[in-house]
């Protein structure tokens, strides 16, 4: 007897979610994207439906997803995550979920690890990798008197809320006057206990590295290696621009051996960065879900979401590695870095053109679904233009009180 198959949900609707989307439908699953911010996988002709996720608390999301499976009959539908929000909010409420649809995110005891990057940092240091110097003052009297070497960089351990801290990747201080600025900058945003205070490993994306995997129990399923060449913005990127398959064994092993500790069971892109000065790769951070360029897998033997989804429905699985040479670009990301780069005397116009030859796999351009490509440049200014109202609207309430 034939089985129905089920889809999946996609909870996010950017050029990782797209991806995803485009995965699985061109496999004939149908595919309904839960947007939030953004709205451009909703435009590929391989999302079946897409719906606006609600503007409320955590339970009364949790609630109304699991209304939507119920009045639609989506049991056993396999959700995804392209976010660190969703991600966070699928792994905290796995035991409500896990009773009406199937996960690809590992429960919070292990998810927490690659989440809040104290933890990570902490684990990191038990297992002896290699790390930039990283302190957690827990006040400006204990900042003024910690010792570090500058440039420093202050990050958020994760994102509670969305400001124009936790937006940025990280701010970048050049000296101890300049970091204390900074830092009453961000106590006054979140958390003093979530800032934390970096070393600044110099070069550009020439050094950022990552080892992509799919696991189970800590076992790498699929995987692959690559340079991430690129950024936007240039030096502090939301994501990466360019990025290059690689052969990398020392960044693997370091990886691996995260993942096998933590007996991890999902998808990571654990990111490193090599120090020139001290000859090795250090880590930065674990990304305990879909990661922008995971479509470039696909191109080079390994596409994880489809991997997922096998897992998922129990299917069995090939262990896949994927060839070192193919590259992903986003484009219209890639162009505005580029002219960072070039203005800045980094590299020249046409280095820069060789950097885009032999381009495997684009992020959002697909001869296939040409809409999100066509559509893109728009999609972002009313991204843009909707967050910038709704920031003047929180203000203005916020001024009232």
């Amino acid at each position: 007897m034939h089985r129905e198959r089920r889809g999946a949900l996609v909870l996010d609707g950017g050029p990782g979610a797209l991806g995803i989307v485009r995965s699985l439908g061109r496999r004939g699953i149908a595919v309904w994207a839960l947007l939030g911010e953004h709205k451009l996988a909703a435009l590929s002709r391989y999302c079946t439906r897409a719906i606006s996720w609600p503007n409320a608390s955590e339970p009364d999301k949790l609630r109304w997803l699991k209304e939507l499976g119920r009045s639609h009959n989506l049991d056993g539908w396999v959700l995804f995550s392209a976010s660190d929000e969703t991600a966070r909010f699928m792994s905290v409420n796995r035991a409500a979920l896990m009773s009406q649809y199937r996960l690809t995110t590992p429960d919070w005891e292990m998810m927490r690890w690659a989440y809040d990057k104290r933890l990570t940092h902490q684990l990191a240091a038990s297992l002896g990798l290699s790390q930039p110097q990283t302190l957690f003052p827990r006040n400006r009297e204990e900042l003024e008197s910690l010792k570090c070497d500058f440039p420093v960089v202050l990050k958020p351990a994760f994102k509670p809320v969305r400001n124009r801290f936790t937006r940025s990747k990280a701010w970048l201080a050049h000296d101890r006057c300049e970091l204390l600025e900074l830092y009453d900058e961000a106590v006054a945003l979140i958390d003093p206990s979530l800032i934390m205070i970096q070393k600044m490993i110099d070069g550009g994306g020439e050094n950022q590295f990552s080892y992509a995997c799919f696991s189970l129990d800590g076992r790498p399923l699929g995987s692959l290696t690559a340079r991430r060449t690129r950024q936007y913005p240039v030096d502090f990127g939301y994501s990466s621009s360019l990025v290059e398959t690689v052969e990398l064994p020392e960044i693997e092993k370091a990886a691996t051996s995260l993942l096998s500790y933590l007996r991890y069971s999902g998808v990571s892109e654990v990111e490193f960065k090599y120090d020139s000065i001290e000859n090795n790769y250090k880590l930065l951070d674990i990304n305990p879900r879909f990661w922008t360029w995971h479509s470039l897998g696909a191109v080079a033997g390994v596409d994880f979401p489809y991997l997922v989804w096998q897992a998922a429905n129990d299917e069995a699985i090939t262990e896949v590695r994927a060839i070192a040479g193919h590259k992903w670009v986003h484009m219209m990301m890639d162009l505005a870095a580029g002219a960072g780069e070039i203005s800045r005397r980094r590299i020249s116009l046409a280095r820069y053109l060789r950097s885009l030859s032999r381009i495997s796999e684009f992020a959002i351009l697909s001869s296939d679904d040409p809409l999100p490509g066509l559509l893109e440049p728009g999609v972002l200014v009313y991204s843009r233009i909707t967050r910038f109202v709704r920031r003047q609207r929180v203000e203005s309430r916020l001024q009232k009180a």
